[in-house]
């Protein structure tokens, strides 16, 4: 799959509204990332305009749906990515709703770039309304990778929550990178002179076919580490140190291998802010839970189903 199809698929987004047809550009696009499901529920693809973006939006409904997964992808990801949870929430009758975030993936916006990390729950609001709109069933489980994990701290710590809410699921959630302490001293060096650095792959996962498939054949993966989303996270990350605690109780996945967060001090964080959040270690795994090998999927997947009452 080539970045002209992909420009032309975004320029010929409709307006999501379910009920429409999955037309065959959207057909092929979900069947190059493994998450067309059309044949066996009800998908849809399509954008909505949001705080000044153009977000790209897909959402699968089976039949008699008992719930639905709001999945929010990390830094560097989209959507199209998430096939394995996709299919574990299907199987599970849960309809689920997925975005690119704003620079990510097919939404608009400067790559894997933000200028303020509160954007982020200002797209989350225009993405619940939506749903509301959609009548999509309830309760509404959450689950962030990553970033996307980050974005969900501060809504469960900040508010507000949409009533139809569920469980909230956080896997490596970030609050600080690894090494931040290194980061923010480049970041003073650098950030009033470089506006980006070109992006270093790491192997965030032990699932080789996924290393080789994002770094060789993702046309929609940044080749960029923009100075301004590093910026916007450094302001970011006090308004999560310094919150005051919540009677929320997320279930936190983590890979104790993680080089990409600094997961020990995270996991400290949230105990502090959250009231008794559920927690399950992964030894061997690493940052992508998402995309890690499938016998370290199916042990958080078997831990979560029986959470959620599935």
């Amino acid at each position: 799959m080539d970045q002209r199809f992909l420009d032309s698929l975004v320029e010929r987004l409709p307006e999501l509204q379910l009920g429409q047809p999955f037309n065959p550009a959207a057909r092929q696009y979900a069947a190059y990332y493994g998450i067309d499901f059309s044949a066996e529920v009800e998908q849809h693809l399509g954008h909505i305009a949001v705080d000044g973006f153009d977000l790209a939006v897909q959402v699968w409904r089976p039949s008699a749906p008992r719930g639905t997964l709001v999945i929010l992808h990390g830094y560097y990801d989209h959507m199209g990515l998430y096939r394995h949870l996709i299919r574990w929430a299907l199987s599970h009758r849960l309809a689920v709703l997925a975005f690119d975030l704003p620079g990510h993936g097919l939404s608009s916006g400067e790559r894997a770039s933000i200028d303020c990390f509160l954007r982020y729950q200002q797209v989350l609001d225009g993405v619940f309304e939506q749903a509301r709109l959609w009548r999509l069933s309830a309760p509404w489980h959450f689950l962030g990778q990553s970033t996307g994990g980050a974005i969900l701290i501060d809504r469960l710590l900040h508010g507000p929550m949409p009533e139809q809410a569920g469980q909230t699921i956080l896997m490596a959630p970030l609050v600080r990178p690894k090494q931040w302490g290194v980061s923010q001293f480049s970041l003073k060096l650098l950030g009033g002179f470089i506006q980006q650095l070109g992006r270093r792959f790491t192997d965030n996962s032990t699932d080789g076919d996924f290393l080789e498939f994002i770094r060789q054949h993702d046309p929609l993966q940044p080749q960029v580490l923009p100075v301004a989303w590093v910026q916007a996270l450094d302001k970011w990350i006090p308004r999560i140190e310094t919150a005051v605690p919540t009677e929320h109780k997320p279930l936190i996945v983590q890979g104790q291998a993680d080089g990409t967060v600094d997961w020990q001090h995270n996991i400290k964080v949230l105990q502090e802010k959250f009231d008794g959040p559920e927690l399950f270690y992964l030894p061997e795994a690493r940052h992508h839970l998402a995309n890690e090998q499938a016998g370290l999927r199916q042990q958080y997947l078997d831990w979560l189903g029986d959470r959620l009452g599935y």
